[in-house]
């Protein structure tokens, strides 16, 4: 089996992103309750016990929430860097083990995950490159602007799972109070539609089979809208699946190299 990505749900209400391969399952991010983790793994006929680590991007509640009671009652381990270790309370000696961006992180024979900084809001946030059989896959949100490094290892992707937060119109003319408006929109907050579909438009070439776009606002923007403001930039240069991951994950899985993504039936 080739790396499959599954997003269990995406979104200010929490984040978490499944990274599956023959030998090992990695989550991204961990930022639903552990009852949560375990339904949406369930969806997957995945146990909690069966996931070797969870990296965590970043120390805001929608991307840790579910992280220590997931190590207290599974005993998954945990890996950051060490201000969010720090900022989450954890020993990085006995509960956390720390990784340093560029620092490359092996999990068995068959993944890779390397740690790329990225600029967001008070947070020492990484996103992350996950590499497999030759071929690598992006997993990167929470940022408000990006930079030459993290366009060079984006364009090697095959897959990418990227932030598009917002739409500027329904931001400035919603409810938020100006300063949140300011710093969402600033340079250590969220990507726009339009910022996303700027940075896709770098990264997209031939080889990029699928892309998702994830960490939607509710209040700020639509799956319609953020669709088709990216279609509109890379359209010319991209002919893989384009999908919404949306927050009542998981929906479907794409698999490493392929563009029609996994439908998952959900059975109430």
């Amino acid at each position: 089996m080739t790396l499959s990505i599954t997003h269990l749900g995406s979104g200010s209400s929490g984040n978490a992103t499944l990274l599956s391969t023959d030998e090992t399952k990695i989550l991204i991010d961990c930022g639903f309750s552990g009852r949560q983790i375990e339904k949406r793994l369930s969806l997957l006929e995945i146990s909690p016990e069966d996931i070797d680590a969870i990296l965590i991007s970043h120390h805001h509640i929608d991307h840790s929430r579910g992280a220590m009671i997931t190590q207290k009652r599974w005993g998954t381990k945990i890996q950051s860097n060490f201000e969010t270790c720090a900022r989450l309370g954890m020993d990085p000696v006995n509960e956390c083990r720390i990784f340093e961006p560029l620092n490359r992180i092996e999990f068995g024979s068959d993944l890779s995950i390397l740690p790329i900084s990225v600029n967001h809001d008070g947070a020492d946030n990484v996103g992350f490159i996950a590499s497999h059989g030759g071929e690598r896959a992006a997993i990167v949100t929470d940022l408000g602007s990006w930079n030459d490094e993290l366009v060079r290892h984006m364009s090697e992707c095959v897959h990418i799972s990227l932030e598009a937060n917002y739409d500027t119109k329904k931001l400035w003319n919603g409810p938020y109070p100006d300063n949140l408006k300011q710093r969402i929109s600033g340079r250590g907050g969220h990507l726009s539609n339009r910022q996303t579909a700027e940075l896709l438009a770098n990264v997209t070439n031939k080889k990029t089979r699928s892309i998702v776009l994830c960490h939607l606002s509710e209040q700020n923007n639509a799956p319609h809208i953020a669709e088709s403001e990216v279609l509109l930039e890379i359209d010319e240069v991209f002919d893989g699946d384009i999908s919404i991951s949306k927050k009542d994950g998981p929906e479907f899985s794409h698999y490493l190299g392929q563009s029609e993504p996994e439908k998952l039936v959900k059975i109430n």
